[in-house]
């Protein structure tokens, strides 16, 4: 077994680099992580959309991890896009028999708002993999679908939290409220306590990327054995400093900058 600290990805990929594996590698290297990478779909998108999407078969994803785990097991894992419920079969059967610490960045639309997720594939998502996520991590609009609630303020955040946490089972939940007015908080249930992150609110459009960037750090850091609550903080400093200093690529939502955080 390798010294160094390896974090697995399972997710898209995003030809421009600003989201799916290629941001979750960058992240994952950037905090002095080893990362790894299985594709479950190959998507023609950039900073102004997705024009086109191609799903691995469920068969060959088998194969990816297969070739991963029977050679180097990793110690924590991230999935990402999963359009499809074999897709997540194959993934909880890798997550099962491993039991590392696993995220589930339940990545259903995209930040250009095309949709990346079925309704049967999220079904099995709440019923199949959400049991097995030592941390589940969505955005406003995806803990919204996920509970089937409004979340308009944050006695609904809260509420949310515990739902996914004490009815679906989750170990965890971090639900990144963004989308809220005020500033960017972000709230952190681990079935005893709430724990609120609070950051200034950055005004732009440079934000292609955040929920697979900030995914990917907490699991960084929970390869490195981090607590939960210690991956947290260290997850919202840097994506607000990744926010913050975006490099400006590309005519639509740019990505974020995952080199300029220079924190512990």
């Amino acid at each position: 077994m390798s010294d160094l600290p390896i974090a697995l990805t399972v997710a898209g990929t995003d030809p421009t680099g600003g989201a799916g594996v290629f941001a979750d590698l960058k992240a994952m290297h950037s905090r002095d992580v080893y990362g790894m990478a299985a594709v479950t779909s190959l998507t023609a998108q950039n900073t102004m959309g997705v024009q086109d999407v191609y799903n691995i078969p469920a068969d060959f994803i088998d194969k990816e991890l297969n070739s991963i785990f029977s050679d180097e097991v990793p110690h924590a894992m991230k999935t990402g896009m999963l359009a499809e419920t074999d897709m997540m079969f194959v993934i909880a059967e890798y997550i099962r028999k491993y039991n590392i610490p696993y995220v589930m960045d339940p990545v259903m639309i995209a930040t250009s708002g095309d949709r990346l997720m079925t309704p049967e594939a999220m079904n099995t998502l709440i019923e199949t993999l959400i049991p097995l996520a030592s941390v589940v991590a969505p955005n406003l609009h995806e803990a919204a679908a996920i509970t089937g609630m409004k979340i308009t303020e944050e006695a609904d955040i809260h509420q949310a939290l515990k739902i996914i946490v004490d009815d679906m089972q989750a170990g965890s939940v971090i639900i990144k409220g963004g989308h809220l007015e005020g500033d960017a908080r972000d709230y952190l249930y681990d079935g005893q306590t709430i724990t609120t992150l609070s950051a200034k609110r950055i005004q732009t459009n440079q934000t292609h990327g955040t929920g697979c960037t900030f995914s990917a750090v907490l699991t960084a850091e929970l390869a490195k054995g981090r607590t939960i609550q210690q991956a947290f903080k260290t997850s919202k400093a840097y994506i607000t400093n990744a926010i913050e200093h975006s490099p400006g690529i590309g005519r639509g939502n740019g990505p974020v900058n995952h080199f300029s955080y220079k924190g512990e």
